[in-house]
């Protein structure tokens, strides 16, 4: 099986420094909204990509506040979230979402070996440790689909 994540951008590449939150464009939306949590772009591209072109309505988020941001104008399915982000990590995200009453399940990306850990620490739905598989990111994701926010 082929890994999804390459890490980083290309060589003489330099990631862009921060950029809103944004949706990627889809005409359909069969599966409902997920929203992808990650610094890094490459990770954060490829991942919302392949989402998008399984029918899910994705919306990107490259910081903590921009996932914040995002949920507040649209409440997600489920969050793929990253954990180590530079200002406010995922840890972060989810204590802030709780605090706000916000409750969506959430996915925790890491490529720590504490990934199930980190997982119970914020109280997240599973994890998928980075790198991660093309049927394994679609599997995880698939659960919720249609189930309100529910593992199926």
């Amino acid at each position: 099986m082929k890994d999804l994540w390459a890490g980083g951008p290309p060589p003489g590449e330099r990631p862009p420094s921060s950029r809103a939150a944004r949706p990627l464009a889809r005409a359909d939306d069969r599966h409902g909204t997920v929203l992808v949590v990650d610094d890094d772009t490459s990770i954060l591209d490829t991942v919302s990509s392949i989402l998008a072109g399984e029918g899910y309505d994705v919306v990107s988020a490259s910081s903590g506040q921009e996932a914040l941001d995002a949920v507040a104008l649209k409440r997600p399915l489920l969050i793929l979230l990253d954990m180590r982000m530079p200002v406010m990590d995922g840890w972060a995200v989810a204590r802030a979402l709780r605090g706000r009453g916000i409750s969506v399940p959430i996915i925790v990306m890491t490529a720590a070996e504490s990934a199930q850990r980190w997982a119970d620490e914020v109280g997240a739905e599973g994890y998928l440790a980075k790198p991660f598989g093309l049927d394994e990111l679609l599997a995880t994701v698939e659960r919720y689909r249609g189930s309100g926010g529910r593992p199926n």
